[in-house]
């Protein structure tokens, strides 16, 4: 068996798996998140642990975990975890969607030219080296007693084995990472005040990089099993669904929205804020186009509109009046690709009298929507073009929703049933591929999840969406 820990930002989840890679179980913890101030969006690392031990402690009550082999981690990218050289947490969390760092992006640009070449990615507030940059101007005596900078999964690990360890997928979030090569960047480090003995060791996905502590070991009644590098969220989530290849792509529901695509070795779109990352897997890479806000539009809007949960909104949105002009820009937390502005903000225009909550509703979905294929169409001017795309996240539960992207993107999309424990599941997998020794392609091809579903373009109502969308970013 083997387990996958996914540290995400509204939950922990835990999934286990049973020797052929089918998922037996899955446990989870919720995660609170603080907004102090505008723009700052924190958590505090001590909940990530006790949603983890909680999460285990629950699936050990339930299963039986002495075969368990193996022990992978994803999580949400970006976010900065220091450490002093107790290993205590000197400071919040500042996580991936936190835009309070915007002038030391500008500030880092300056001292370094070239970092877009280095780093393949422009350099953007939610990524890591601009949170420790502001971190040192303005909290000077916490930054100088930082021993140690880890991504959130890595702070698991750290609990789970004492070992300072994290995988190049996750690391090319940071702005440290010279993603090409695949090894940290003394440059970037430097501009930062960093050095690499304060950064984590780097491995691939699938490599051991340490073993469970005896206590935990005791505690859930296993042995001590390796812990696995892992990936970030949506690397592993692309890992758990089989995605591999140059071409493969994931278009990702979560709180942000996110289109993740395989590429054939390291491509770049700096200039319009597409992702440039190594992949979960030795010697692939992948882009990706993110939008700051998806379900989490949805979930503002149930709130904001008086709904009394998601179905219901999806539910009165499908019934909505086609005809209305209301558009939505979903930009609640500012947005990533491809405007990188953390001041951009969300609205409604073209409201009229004869617009109601459910014709706002709609206008919401439809405006994740279009935000997430502005971002598509800044991915592909890369050249890359996905050959399928694979539909995963809470969001993806909805038939409704499903259609509407479909339309809007112009693309034919699969879905899977069990998606919303994707990077759990891809971390999993990860640790088996690290304790079984197989090659890339191997255990990628066992189905882990329920049949996929298709959804098909209809092109009439693509058409009146495109009309619709050009109005928004034409």
């Amino acid at each position: 068996m083997y387990i996958g820990i996914d540290l995400g930002t509204s939950s922990v989840k835990v999934a286990l798996l049973d020797e052929a890679q089918q998922l037996l179980a899955t446990t989870s913890r919720a995660l609170a998140i603080e907004r102090p101030k505008p723009l700052w969006v924190q958590q505090n690392p001590s909940d990530w642990w006790q949603a983890t031990e909680a999460a285990m402690d629950e699936l050990a009550y339930l299963y039986d975990l002495s075969a368990v082999q193996a022990i992978g981690l994803s999580g949400q990218m970006h976010g900065a975890t220091v450490l002093d050289r107790q290993d205590r947490v000197l400071f919040p969390a500042i996580l991936w969607n936190d835009g309070r760092c915007e002038a030391q992006c500008v500030q880092l640009e300056k001292e370094v030219p070239e970092s877009r070449q280095i780093t393949g990615n422009l350099m953007m507030a939610g990524f890591t080296a601009p949170k420790l940059k502001w971190l040192a101007e303005h909290h000077r005596l916490i930054f100088k007693q930082v021993a140690k900078v880890l991504l959130p999964k890595d702070y698991l690990r750290l609990c789970l084995t004492g070992e300072y360890a994290t995988d190049v997928s996750d690391a090319s979030g940071t702005m440290w990472l010279e993603v090409g090569k695949r090894r940290w960047s003394d440059k970037m480090l430097s501009v930062c005040e960093l050095e690499q003995s304060q950064m984590p060791k780097l491995f691939e996905g699938n490599e051991i990089t340490g073993y469970l502590r005896d206590k935990w070991a005791r505690q859930w009644k296993m042995k001590s099993v390796a812990v696995v590098a892992g990936g970030g969220d949506n690397a592993a989530s692309a890992v758990g669904l089989g995605l591999y290849e140059a071409g493969q792509a994931m278009l990702s529901l979560g709180t942000s929205g996110v289109y993740f695509v395989v590429s054939d070795g390291f491509l770049t779109n700096t200039a319009q804020a597409v992702h440039s990352f190594c992949h979960a897997l030795p010697e692939r890479w992948h882009l990706m186009s993110v939008s700051l806000s998806a379900a989490s539009a949805i979930d503002w809007a149930v709130k904001a509109l008086g709904f009394t949960n998601v179905a219901q909104l999806f539910a009165a949105a499908s019934q909505a009046r086609e005809d209305s002009q209301v558009v939505f820009l979903p930009y609640l937390s500012g947005e990533r690709t491809p405007h990188n502005n953390v001041y951009a903000r969300g609205a409604f225009l073209g409201l009229g009298h004869e617009d109601n909550s459910a014709t706002l509703a709609r206008a919401v979905i439809e405006g994740v929507s279009f935000a997430l294929l502005d971002g598509i169409e800044a991915l592909e001017q890369t050249g890359v073009v996905a050959r399928e795309v694979v539909l995963v996240g809470g969001g993806a539960k909805s038939a409704f929703w499903r259609q509407l992207l479909a339309n809007i993107c112009g693309k034919s999309l699969h879905y899977y049933r069990q998606s919303p424990v994707g990077a759990a599941l891809g971390a999993a997998r990860l640790a088996a591929m690290a304790v079984s020794g197989e090659r890339v392609g191997c255990p990628l091809s066992v189905e882990v999840s329920e049949p996929k579903q298709m959804k098909e373009i209809d092109l009439d109502k693509r058409a009146r969406f495109i009309e619709r969308y050009g109005r928004l970013y034409g």
